[in-house]
């Protein structure tokens, strides 16, 4: 697996290269994802804040996840993603946002989303929101790495000029 360190410096240089920054929301990865890009020395040049939404309740409050949409779709979900990323950016200066909602175990899981079951996404301001689902396998903490790893090659490829993560 990537280095998680690489790959945040990478999104950093990126960011100061576009003058633009950066906004978290997170719930499986438990601030994870803000912990790999506060690693790189100057970040906060182009790391604007973090949230950790780990409750239902917490989605809602402080990103405005629609309630019927966690309770349509579930908090693990495209569209909770979504409405996480695009919830980080309306509350917050930031540039892009990367939103990230996922079952990582070892409890938690079930037939239509098992444990390891990810969601993902990223927005840019005027640019829209997309969305990804990923199933990864291993323990607690190796699906947590990957999620993190997984969320900033997302960002680093729409950074880089690409128009979705395919």
């Amino acid at each position: 697996m990537e280095n998680l360190l690489d790959l945040a410096a990478t999104t950093g240089q990126l960011l100061l290269a576009r003058n633009e920054s950066l906004t978290l929301a997170e719930s499986c990865t438990g601030g994870g994802l803000a912990c790999a890009v506060t690693e790189i020395a100057g970040s906060s040049a182009w790391f604007e804040r973090g949230f950790v939404t780990y409750s239902n309740a917490a989605k809602s409050e402080l990103l405005g996840v629609p309630e019927i949409t966690i309770e349509r779709h579930g908090a693990v979900s495209e569209a909770t993603a979504r409405a996480m990323a695009e919830g980080a950016l309306a509350h917050s200066p930031a540039h892009w946002a990367v939103a990230i909602t996922g079952i990582a175990g070892p409890a938690g899981g079930s037939a239509d989303k098992p444990v390891g079951t990810v969601c993902f996404a990223w927005a840019g301001r005027d640019l829209g929101c997309q969305a990804q689902t990923r199933c990864f396998s291993g323990d607690r903490s190796a699906i947590r790495a990957q999620s993190v790893a997984y969320a900033l090659r997302g960002l680093i490829h729409l950074l880089q000029g690409a128009s979705d993560y395919a």
